[in-house]
């Protein structure tokens, strides 16, 4: 747990990796084979990691920062092993046991306390913890909850600078900089504790010379980065609704036993069937996605976990079953991450497809989502009545609708995915019930409907 009082997942972790090698390399080493020793106590996390070298690397994270110190000589930061040790830390409970911090912990926690009562104005002198560790009262998080707001407002001024000294030198000039420019561009949104911005930024670098209109792609999401900072400098003047969005969008995390706890949470109890689930496997990493849809509501939801080599995924349900059970759903503007509550009852088996719309529908749906979340990439659709139809030339696939007034393209992203195929030989030319993600890019069919529910 986190001072505030909040587990830590495996994507808060890996969030914070400066690169995307780094986050596969921190996975490898989230094994207790890598680390002879390992403890923790109140916000510190330390371990002795066994590397090249005769000595083993002395690793310590303080999650109330967080911050990091590695004896490795890495200048990423935070390095491979900080990320390994959070990920181990976050993953089964007890994979890392309390314990008493070594002296060269204690030094560094105290050198960091010292620190951080001269940054804060009235932080009381002592009062540590058992073990050494700071406090973790609630007057003591609300003041870290102000300083980590403050860093990161700090990080989103710092990224709004960046983003006029590129558009000042013209967005044709971004090819000559590389990824050195973007990689340490998202490492300072580390440092300012907005994940969330970092990966963004990340996420420029592979757009640069990627094809012949890649600087208005570039331009698009430059804008939307520029908008999730000046929503977040701005966020004491949004609606709730919005200002939990951005703060999720940043990085800002909610415990799950919080959401289903919070007083304003919104708990819907219906008969819901599952669409669809999807489990995908980065490195030692597995993300599960469980898209589900009321019966009585109509609601989407998407229930997400994620599971490594000491945490077992905690859901599975496969499509075609219908739950009757109380679903909490995050805040947000457009809420759709939930929390599975109380179950009233086994699971339990349909047959027939689940209602849905054509393709215009799909594309209105999408519209509303992104009225509220103007930084969706895809929002949840069923499309009733479609007919999946081969690109030819290089051209995409499409679903049309089966009048043919209208069609979507299939996102380009799963061309050459045997899912297409599959798809084809099920419709055989004829109409079928396909749920998906309708998205800018286009639609990523996942289940389809004959009459039995089938992964894509």
């Amino acid at each position: 747990m986190n001072p505030q009082g909040e587990r830590w997942t495996s994507d808060h972790v890996l969030a914070l990796a400066p690169d995307a090698p780094s986050g596969k390399a921190g996975s490898r080493l989230a094994t207790p084979g890598s680390w002879p020793e390992t403890g923790t106590r109140g916000s510190a996390v330390w371990g002795l990691c066994e590397g090249s070298g005769s000595r083993p690397y002395r690793t310590v994270v303080d999650t109330a920062g967080p911050a990091f110190k590695c004896s490795c000589p890495s200048r990423k930061f935070p390095c491979k092993h900080a990320l390994g040790l959070l990920l181990m830390w976050a993953g089964e409970e007890g994979a890392v046991t309390e314990g008493e911090p070594p002296a060269w912990v204690e030094e560094w926690l105290a050198a960091r306390r010292q620190r951080e009562q001269r940054k804060v104005p009235g932080e009381a002198k002592g009062g540590a913890a058992q073990g050494g560790s700071p406090s973790v009262g609630p007057e003591a998080a609300r003041r870290r909850a102000a300083l980590r707001a403050q860093r990161i407002s700090a990080g989103a001024t710092e990224l709004e600078q960046r983003l006029e000294d590129l558009l000042r030198s013209g967005l044709a000039t971004a090819d000559r900089a590389g990824y050195g420019t973007w990689d340490e561009t998202a490492a300072r949104m580390v440092d300012a504790q907005a994940p969330g911005l970092a990966a963004r930024v990340r996420e420029l670098g592979p757009i640069v010379a990627s094809g012949a209109d890649w600087p208005s792609r570039l331009l698009a999401e430059c804008s939307l980065i520029h908008l999730l900072g000046q929503a977040f400098l701005g966020i004491d003047r949004l609606p709730p609704a919005l200002a939990s969005t951005v703060r999720t969008r940043v990085g800002l995390t909610t415990d799950a036993a919080d959401v289903l706890a919070g007083p304003d949470t919104t708990t819907v109890r219906d008969r819901w069937l599952v669409l669809a689930q999807q489990d995908t496997e980065e490195s030692m990493l597995t993300s599960r996605r469980i898209w589900l849809r009321g019966e009585r509501t109509g609601r989407m939801a998407l229930h997400l976990s994620f599971g490594g080599p000491d945490r077992a995924l905690d859901l599975s349900l496969p499509r075609g079953l219908l739950l009757d059970a109380d679903l909490a759903y995050y805040p947000g503007a457009r809420p759709l991450r939930v929390v599975l509550g109380a179950r009233h009852a086994d699971p339990v088996p349909v047959t027939g497809p689940p209602p849905g719309g054509g393709t215009d529908a799909a594309l209105t749906a999408y519209g509303d989502a992104l009225r509220d979340d103007p930084w969706l990439d895809t929002w949840p659709v069923v499309l009733a009545d479609v007919v999946p139809i081969p690109g030819q030339g290089g051209e995409p696939w499409q679903l049309a609708d089966a009048d043919g007034e209208s069609a979507l393209p299939v996102d380009p992203r799963c061309a050459g995915r045997s899912g297409l195929w599959r798809l084809a030989a099920i419709s055989g030319g004829e109409p079928v019930t396909v749920f998906g993600e309708c998205g800018h890019r286009g639609f990523v069919p996942l289940t389809v409907w004959d009459p039995e529910p089938v992964a894509l």
